[in-house]
């Protein structure tokens, strides 16, 4: 963690970025209510001051007046907060410091964006997830998940996810994202670690203040709140099948438009960067469309699949987030057939509208009471779906239902951040994403424990006691199993 005392911050800051003569990205600083010491992270009782960019060599020395097209920004005193000034995005970090004790002044230089070549504007990040699952009993060792393809019989050590994203703002009115996998498993495959595409969309802002934005591309289903959290901020260790299941792989390709208002983006990028496990900025509302069949899967039908999507994020006088909304999609989905054999009769189901596709539609609502310190999310999802029809040997269309409901606890201190958590979660429904579209019960109880001792690493250990349905090949059992299961994260 990193802090040091207000003045020191203001000209160590000025002076190293003027005298190494790069230009480094803006930052965001934060003062500590009780001591007044600046930090570069958010946390508990420290204020945001804004984003800092440096300061111009030019014109501010010796009292000049700025240089022309330089601006000047006037932090608040503290207590309030003020964002960067346009452009300061681009540019390098620097404040200049003031003896005054409520305020300071820190003159900024803006860059020209259009004076970058592209490939200037676009940062590489990501992170790696290495897991290990133990079973603790004999119905372990058959247990399938969609979420861990790690869990069950033979396992040891697995890369479970292995992103780099590319990203940046290429215009004043594109930004572009671009993320693959390079641990992708296959399905049928007992080879891992493919490397397989997740994100590959540009957003076009239609206003100065970016409110407004079309995002065409491969991209994340605005369906679900755990669905759209990414899994490096996700605390327990997959997301939930009732949500998972309508958008497996939470991605699809197709366009959609997404409004987030001043307040609400101010407040979906604070709950993202301060550690409080945000989902991020899909919009207090978005709407688009989308083919239905899945990330990496060409459409099979001539007939889109809708979503709508709002969420918003309050706070409460005491500094408290609680943010609520509810999605909605409907489409036709083509289920993929199979030979199956169950009590002993193998035979191929037909669909009751082979062509077209089964009706597939849902409604889902969620709650999340931020972690400060004490949390509480929980999403209930209904609809209905394609779903195999064993004793008529036909998948045809019935209801679903189910969700999820957690606990957790946030603590801070010397040794970084810890967060105990308890998740309860449930499904009725068919796996439609699975050969057959064979029904899937689940019910399971995971209790476990994540402790970040730094920005860069995370380490999170669980207990699961699981019944779900094998919904990767007939006869379709259902298994009961306990395991122990850990996952050490790292973040570049």
């Amino acid at each position: 963690m990193r802090r040091i005392p207000l003045a020191a911050a203001f000209w160590t800051m000025c002076g190293t970025a003027a005298a190494e003569g790069a230009p480094q990205a803006a930052i965001e600083l934060y003062v500590d209510t009780a001591t007044r010491q600046i930090f570069a992270e958010p946390g508990p009782g420290r204020t945001r001051l804004g984003k800092f960019v440096q300061a111009s060599d030019e014109g501010l020395a010796g009292g000049q007046a700025p240089a022309s097209g330089s601006v000047v920004a006037t932090r608040a005193p503290v207590g309030t907060s003020q964002a960067a000034s346009p452009g300061a995005a681009g540019g390098s970090d620097g404040v200049t410091p003031t003896p005054a004790s409520g305020t300071a002044v820190a003159a900024t230089k803006p860059s020209s964006s259009s004076s970058k070549a592209w490939y200037d504007k676009l940062s590489i990040r990501g992170y790696i997830q290495m897991r290990y699952n133990q079973g603790l009993d004999d119905g372990a060792k058959d247990l399938k998940s969609p979420g861990d393809r790690f869990i069950g019989r033979d396992q040891g050590f697995g890369i479970r996810r292995a992103r780099v994203v590319i990203s940046g703002d290429v215009t004043d009115k594109m930004s572009i994202y671009i993320q693959p996998d390079l641990a992708s498993t296959p399905s049928g495959s007992s080879t891992t670690n493919f490397a397989q595409l997740r994100d590959a969309y540009a957003d076009l802002w239609l206003d100065k203040e970016k409110t407004w934005r079309i995002r065409a591309g491969q991209s994340k289903v605005p369906y679900g709140w755990e669905d759209l959290q990414s899994s490096q901020n996700r605390i327990a260790l997959d997301r939930a099948d009732a949500l998972n299941s309508g958008v497996r792989d939470e991605r699809d390709l197709g366009v959609f438009a997404y409004w987030s208002p001043a307040v609400a983006k101010e407040r979906f990028s604070y709950l993202q960067k301060s550690g409080l496990k945000g989902s991020g900025d899909y919009g207090m509302f978005g709407i688009g469309v989308y083919n239905g069949q899945g990330a990496n899967r060409p459409d099979r039908n001539d007939q889109l699949h809708t979503v709508v999507h709002f969420s918003y994020p309050f706070k409460f006088a005491n500094g408290q987030y609680l943010e609520v909304g509810a999605d909605a999609y409907t489409g036709r989905y083509v289920v993929t057939t199979g030979s199956a054999t169950i009590n002993g009769a193998t035979f191929t189901p037909r669909v009751d509208a082979p062509e077209e596709g089964s009706t597939d539609r849902r409604v889902a609502a969620h709650v999340v009471y931020y972690p400060q310190p004490f949390g509480f999310q929980a999403e209930w999802t209904v609809g209905k779906g394609p779903e195999l029809d064993v004793a008529r040997r036909i998948i045809r269309t019935k209801g679903l239902r189910g969700g999820y409901a957690q606990v957790m606890y946030k603590f801070d201190g010397g040794y970084g951040s810890m967060m105990p958590y308890a998740k309860w979660q449930t499904y009725r429904g068919a796996s439609k994403f699975d050969t057959n579209a064979p029904k899937m019960e689940v019910d399971e109880l995971e209790a476990g424990v994540e402790w970040q001792p730094s920005s860069a690493v995370e380490l999170a250990v669980a207990f699961a006691n699981m019944r779900r349905t094998d919904v990767s090949a007939a006869p379709y059992k259902r298994i009961d199993g306990k395991l122990v299961r850990a996952q050490l994260q790292v973040n570049y």
